[in-house]
């Protein structure tokens, strides 16, 4: 017998398989919204008051926030004044961009194709972000049975109606236009033999419409944005962090004390408009969670715009995808992207229990899962941990064999460097962290309220997806609103 698993995991998998049949023949029921509200107060970890704490300072005194953002907003600066003179200015442009993943990149070619003289400078490399490591794919509204008024609608209901009115609107009505943007760029999306792009569902979503590249969208969107900043001769400082933001004698942002990460030294940039495009916060583990997101994902940029003066939105919410790998541990944390569950498979829990729709929204099957573990139901995974069964073999008896290798080979690849056939047998998951609901509060023109000249783009944004971000909106919000 194929047998990639440790022996209590195989007996687990037997019940799995011995319940397919008879799960194949209806998909578990929706939720209420009683059901869900309960759930989530229970299970979810943004209503664990013991990993929270009250911001003593700035414009947020008061309020509560994760504990490690907490104690970041509460630290002292890296700027070593005497080692700095912001008088002398090193760079000199119109649109000072910081970071260096979607949103910063298609920020930056939009203010170059304007005409503006930009910079991004970014702690990595261009491209090591959040956006590179997205999979399932981007929302728009652009076929014949669906409309911006029906995605706006999912949006705000997925968001626990808790979004920015104006933000939502925004991000539905371009995002059509933004997948014009990206396929003229070159994005290869899914597309029928005719042409025609290919969409599916996701959790939450009313309509299918979610465009993707196989299972790399982000990577896909990624290059093409990374190539077009090259090939349009953008100036990119790489391995260099934004410290602190400068502002002139009238309280607007004029520029920002940059910090090389590999030398130390310290540079000035004087800027008309600054751009905090610096992504998410997975890699400060709140609540001990594995992640999902890339190294450089430490909340950089709330930390820069708070210290500035600029408020925080929903920053005591984060999102943990549902599908997170558990098993084995070198993928610990890996995104399992919602599109697995979009071409077929089940949430199965220890005794094959199919116990939850696959497609209710993150943060609720994120709760399921925490629940079933928590309740006994889950799979013991060596180290402790727990999980449940994603039952990928599902997929192929749904849709035909091949279907996972076109479409979601990643997933296929990954698990396969570890010997873990997903066309035969489940794949152990776990929550992870996966993106920052809330950030720097902006208005619907993408600038901070208090600060001129400063716009935020991207996960470090504030209000776009209220309390819960909906599939297939972050790739789309970095480009509406970069």
């Amino acid at each position: 017998m194929y047998a990639p698993y440790p022996e209590n995991m195989m007996e687990s998998i037997k019940k799995v398989e011995a319940t397919r049949a008879e799960r194949m023949k209806t998909e578990p029921r929706r939720l209420t919204a009683d059901e869900k509200d309960a759930l989530l107060a229970k299970f979810h970890p943004d209503y664990n008051s013991d990993s929270f704490a009250e911001i003593k300072v700035g414009p947020n005194k008061g309020q509560k926030a994760p504990l490690e953002l907490a104690e970041m907003l509460h630290s002292t600066s890296r700027l070593m004044t005497d080692k700095v003179d912001i008088s002398k200015i090193d760079y000199d442009v119109d649109v000072l961009v910081i970071g260096g993943g979607g949103a910063g990149s298609s920020c930056a070619i939009e203010a170059h194709n304007a005409g503006a003289n930009v910079m991004i400078v970014t702690k990595l490399r261009i491209g090591d972000a959040n956006t590179m490591m997205a999979e399932g794919g981007i929302q728009a509204a652009d076929k014949e049975n669906d409309s911006p008024v029906q995605h706006y609608l999912d949006c705000f209901g997925g968001g626990h109606f808790a979004a920015r009115p104006e933000l939502v609107k925004r991000l539905v009505t371009e995002a059509p236009a933004a997948i014009k943007w990206l396929n003229e760029l070159g994005v290869e999306f899914d597309k029928e033999a005719d042409g025609t792009m290919i969409t599916t569902h996701g959790g939450g979503t009313s309509r299918k419409r979610m465009h993707a590249a196989k299972d790399y969208s982000g990577a896909e969107i990624m290059r093409t944005l990374r190539d077009e900043v090259i090939n349009l001769g953008i100036p990119v400082i790489e391995f260099t962090s934004a410290v602190e933001l400068i502002k002139d004698d009238k309280g607007q942002v004029a520029g920002a004390v940059l910090l090389n990460m590999e030398t130390g030294d310290y540079s000035v940039a004087k800027a008309k408009t600054v751009v905090i495009a610096t992504g998410g916060a997975g890699r400060m583990h709140y609540n001990g969670f594995p992640t999902s997101n890339h190294y450089g994902a430490t909340a950089d940029g709330l930390i820069l715009g708070y210290r500035a003066g600029a408020p925080l939105l929903y920053q005591d919410s984060i999102q943990y995808h549902p599908t997170g790998a558990v098993f084995p541990s070198q993928i610990l944390g890996a995104l399992v992207t919602e599109k697995v569950r979009s071409v077929g498979a089940q949430l199965v829990n220890a005794n094959g229990e199919a116990y939850i729709h696959p497609l209710e929204t993150r943060d609720v099957n994120a709760s399921g899962v925490i629940r079933e573990c928590r309740e006994g139901r889950g799979v013991d995974v060596p180290g402790g941990l727990k999980g449940v069964w994603l039952d990928t073999p599902m997929i192929e008896i749904l849709g035909g064999e091949g279907t996972i290798e076109k479409r979601i080979p990643a997933m296929f690849r990954m698990y396969m460097n570890y010997g873990i056939d997903m066309r035969k047998v489940p794949i152990l998951i776990y929550p992870t962290l996966h993106y920052q609901n809330g950030g720097l509060e902006i208005n619907g023109d993408g600038f901070t309220n208090v600060i001129p000249n400063l716009l935020v783009a991207g996960e470090a944004a504030g209000g776009i997806h209220g309390t819960n971000r909906l599939m297939g909106n972050s790739l789309l919000d970095v480009i509406v609103f970069g």
